[in-house]
């Protein structure tokens, strides 16, 4: 079995997922404002089971916003989030956690957790569950996957800051929901590494979970997400398969400097360059 293949067996654990193609969540009408400050405004997007979603779009443009929003993290100002065919706010935190599973842009621990302890840490919602007889498989396959496994006694705050970004990547792969949620996970990463992520995404996708992932690398969306939601000052300016939203004009537009965009000579896939 190679490191990969226990990602795309169907799910073990309770709740169940939704089937490919169905909504895992949606968003509605979604505005957010940050002190004071409209982040995002009447967003609507659907998150399918067995598709990545790939969130992008320049700096200050609500990606993360908009990630935290469909986490729960964030209270809305206007509109509605639905998972599960309840609204997002209904859920208790604990159920949260066995339905979707989060990576932020920096984690930062207080004390001095082995690796090995802060990727465990992913397994936490499930113990008192039947889920809880996977831990060890969960916890082994995702340090495998992200390639921490030769350093899983060393403590966490001795990593490098790409070391760290795996491991807490390893961390919400073991916690193994339906849902994966993940913000900028390539950004400290080697090129290996940034493939490596995006390869594990696409497993994900296709056992059927849902992956929404913000990333600023568009080529790593042109060439691993199902669908690109844009997203401009606030606003979901494009959302379709890369084919149809990474287009010169859409990103020129968006990012304000001149963008081509292309067909590999050898491969035929999209690749997204800046004019110099």
């Amino acid at each position: 079995m190679s490191l990969l293949d226990v990602f795309r067996s169907p799910p073990t654990e309770i709740p169940a997922a939704p089937a490919p193609g169905e909504l895992a969540i949606s968003a509605t009408g979604v505005t957010v404002k940050l002190g004071g400050k409209a982040v995002l405004r009447d967003v609507d997007l659907p998150v399918k089971a067995g598709e990545v979603l790939a969130l992008v779009g320049p700096n200050g443009a609500g990606k993360s916003t908009l990630l935290a929003a469909l986490a729960g993290d964030l209270d809305l100002d206007g509109g509605e989030i639905i998972l599960g065919g309840e609204p997002l706010n209904q859920w208790k935190a604990e159920e949260l956690a066995l339905r979707r599973a989060v990576l932020l842009q920096q984690v930062q621990l207080s004390f001095p957790f082995t690796v090995l302890d802060v990727v465990q840490m992913g397994r936490a919602p499930w113990s008192n569950t039947a889920a809880s007889a996977f831990d060890d498989e969960r916890v082994s396959a995702a340090m495998l996957a992200t390639d921490v496994t030769a350093f899983s006694a060393r403590k966490f705050s001795f990593l490098s800051g790409g070391e760290k970004a795996r491991v807490a990547l390893s961390r919400v792969l073991a916690q193994d929901t339906n849902i994966l949620m993940l913000d900028e996970p390539t950004a400290a990463l080697d090129l290996r590494h940034q493939e490596l992520v995006l390869q594990v995404a696409r497993a994900r996708a296709e056992a059927g979970r849902a992956v929404v992932v913000v990333l600023h690398d568009l080529n790593l969306a042109a060439g691993y997400a199902d669908k690109v939601a844009v997203l401009e000052q606030g606003r979901l300016a494009a959302l379709g398969t890369p084919n149809e939203v990474l287009t010169e004009g859409l990103l020129s537009r968006v990012y304000q400097y001149k963008i081509d965009v292309m067909a590999h000579p050898m491969s035929g896939r999209t690749v997204v360059l800046p004019r110099r």
